[in-house]
């Protein structure tokens, strides 16, 4: 029998990132080609969530903090079918990148003082397991997966934490999640423009 050959930091970080925009693809066609749809029967709803911006943000701060329940994709999605003007666009994108990225300094700080607690090692057991391995193993290369790919990114910085990742290097590391929302952010904005002309 001939062994399973392992794989290599930069095969796992290009088969995460092609993932990652599979995913983006998926959600952008999704909004495109359901657009009209959602405009139709959806917007008194959107409306109302838009209209309370402390709501709408502690929805997004929350789903953040806990392993990224809903893709911050969604979010973005929000702000263009309520027509926003551009750079009300921009100030939105960049709250919401602010919260993603505290988000996960917060998720460093529990990894780190909260690992050996049994709440913790809990929730490591039932929705780390998979990531706790590859931690280890890719280190920085995770975090940085996790900050520009639909892995949970929060999940990520706990772990980071947990294994006393060092810090400086991960705040570094982290900085991506900016150039992820201002690449993810434009195309939301301009794709859907582009396809319907």
């Amino acid at each position: 029998m001939e062994p399973v050959e392992e794989e290599t930091k930069s095969g796992f970080l290009f088969k995460n990132l092609a993932k990652g925009l599979l995913w983006f693809a998926v959600i952008i066609t999704a909004f495109i080609l359901l657009e009209g749809y959602i405009q139709d029967n959806f917007m008194p709803h959107i409306a109302r969530i838009q209209d309370n911006p402390i709501i709408f943000y502690l929805i997004f701060t929350i789903s953040e903090i806990v392993f990224g329940l809903v893709p911050p994709e969604f979010f973005m999605i929000v702000y263009v079918l309520n027509h926003l003007p551009v750079s009300e666009y921009v100030i939105n994108l960049t709250l919401l990148t602010i919260i993603s990225y505290g988000a996960g300094l917060l998720g460093y700080y529990i990894g780190r003082n909260f690992s050996k607690t049994g709440f913790f090692l809990k929730i490591s057991e039932k929705y780390l397991g998979d990531y706790q391995k590859q931690i280890r193993k890719y280190g920085g290369y995770l975090v940085f997966v996790g900050a520009v790919t639909p892995i949970p990114f929060s999940a990520m910085c706990m772990l980071a934490g947990s294994i006393n990742f060092p810090f400086k290097s991960f705040v570094l590391i982290s900085i991506t999640r900016i150039l992820r929302f201002a690449a993810y952010g434009w195309m939301v904005w301009s794709f859907p423009n582009f396809f319907n002309g």
